[in-house]
């Protein structure tokens, strides 16, 4: 499971430019979704081989107790609770302000690493303004320009450093692990309960009422699932403090440690952009997904399954292996037929080819409709094996891979689906160079 750093300080101090330069350099997943308050966002960072969960927190200030005010200030101590390691950003052109000193003490109350960065040192002559902030006693200053950049690698590699290790899941392996997850009041914990018979979770009809991850074990016809529910109910007097985005947190990490992972869509509702950025978390996280459409038992009269499967299949074009399947977690209609797709969708994940048959098939594909030249040159391809499962991972050698266009590399992953099938499941196609061959 990814370690969590949250970046916070008082307000305008940089602290979305430094969210952004963070998470903008990574190569693999990034997603920023807008949680409850306006400046709530989430990344994914990465750096030397490491990845983490990067929190933009609001502007903490105590000089007003207006609701907003509140609300942001609780969402960053949120954020500072869930984190192994705190960026406290400061202003290097005002220097150390009272504000900071109170939320030094607020950081140091905590028990957390703190690494205190100074932002906008821009050019070498601002460096003698870091040395100010020295008196806030937090030890070694990172200075950075988070706008142009300066300090950015030193800073990450002093991150990376402080990081603890990723946390192992002592989760037996037999088990399907499927995580619920969609945003909120579409039936989350209405599903988690009819799957298991009882009243494990409780169920509102109040959007956010789930917060912790809750693990449900059961068996099923001989097979072991634990059903990671986005879950954990909040007191009512909690209820309105806003902490929608952080259960959006608590998601990527449900995503993390799952095997299959059911995106639930309220029928009735539609869908919306952060089921959207969800379902490319899931694809890019490279597990197994299910698009469930729950409550259709509501919207069965105003909309046709073909129609709104066509919207679905439209608007979630980038995973168009995840099936579909409509349900209503309220009667148990259609739940018949949940399981045994996610015990499908687990073994397509896991599905191995062997060498033989997937250099036969893709030597088909090229032959029949061989890649376009580059230059007057053409992509050869050499050899192809399967390194990994859980996704399916299939390696190209070739003699450029420079000269392979993302359109062909479709077209052969098209041509392994439509062989093997791997439904529900993203297909990773690497391409490698063969030494010693020209192309």
């Amino acid at each position: 499971m990814r370690n969590v750093v949250a970046i916070v300080g008082r307000p305008n101090v940089g602290k979305s430019t430094l969210f952004n330069r963070l998470t903008a350099a990574r190569t693999a997943i990034e997603e920023k979704v807008p949680g409850v308050t306006r400046d709530r966002l989430y990344g994914v960072a990465e750096w030397c081989g490491r990845q983490f969960v990067v929190i933009d927190t609001g502007g903490i200030t105590f000089e007003r107790e207006d609701s907003i005010t509140v609300q942001v200030r609780r969402q960053a101590q949120l954020a500072v609770e869930e984190a192994q390691v705190i960026l406290f950003l400061l202003d290097a052109r005002e220097g150390p302000t009272a504000l900071d000193q109170e939320i030094t003490d607020l950081l140091r109350r905590s028990g957390k690493t703190i690494i205190p960065v100074v932002n906008k040192v821009d050019h070498p002559g601002s460096q003698d303004l870091v040395y100010l902030f020295y008196r806030l006693g937090l030890g070694e200053i990172s200075p950075i320009s988070a706008a142009h950049g300066r300090g950015i690698g030193d800073l990450l590699d002093r991150l990376c450093s402080v990081l603890p290790p990723g946390e192992e899941e002592p989760d037996s392996p037999e088990a399907i692990k499927v995580a619920v997850i969609g945003r909120p009041n579409v039936g989350k914990s209405s599903l988690v309960n009819r799957l298991l018979g009882e009243e494990r979770v409780i169920v509102t009809n109040i959007p956010g009422t789930t917060r912790e991850a809750v693990d449900s074990f059961f068996t099923h016809e001989g097979r072991s699932y634990i059903l990671i529910d986005t879950a954990g109910v909040r007191r009512k007097s909690r209820i309105k403090e806003a902490v929608e985005y952080y259960s959006v947190l608590r998601s990527l990490k449900a995503v993390e440690r799952a095997d299959v992972c059911l995106l639930l869509l309220d029928a009735d509702e539609g869908f919306v952009e952060q089921d959207l950025k969800l379902a490319g978390f899931v694809d890019e996280t490279g597990k197994g997904l299910i698009i469930v459409v729950n409550k259709w038992d509501l919207a069965a009269g105003k909309k046709t399954r073909e129609s709104f499967l066509e919207e679905i299949r439209t608007a979630f074009s980038f995973v168009p292996y995840a099936p579909v399947i409509f349900l209503s977690a309220l009667t148990g209609k259609g739940l018949s037929k949940l399981l045994p797709l996610v015990e499908q969708v687990r073994e397509e994940h896991r599905k191995r080819v062997p060498t033989a048959v997937l250099n036969d098939l893709l030597a088909d594909a090229f032959a029949v409709n061989p890649p376009p030249t580059v230059k007057g040159k053409r992509v050869k391809l050499y050899y192809a094996t399967q390194p990994q499962v859980a996704p399916p991972t299939f390696v190209l050698f070739v003699n450029n891979p420079q000269m392979m266009h993302f359109s062909y590399l479709r077209y052969l992953e098209n041509r392994i689906r439509e062989s093997f099938g791997f439904q529900g499941t993203p297909l990773r196609l690497l391409l490698k160079p063969r030494q010693g061959k020209e192309g």
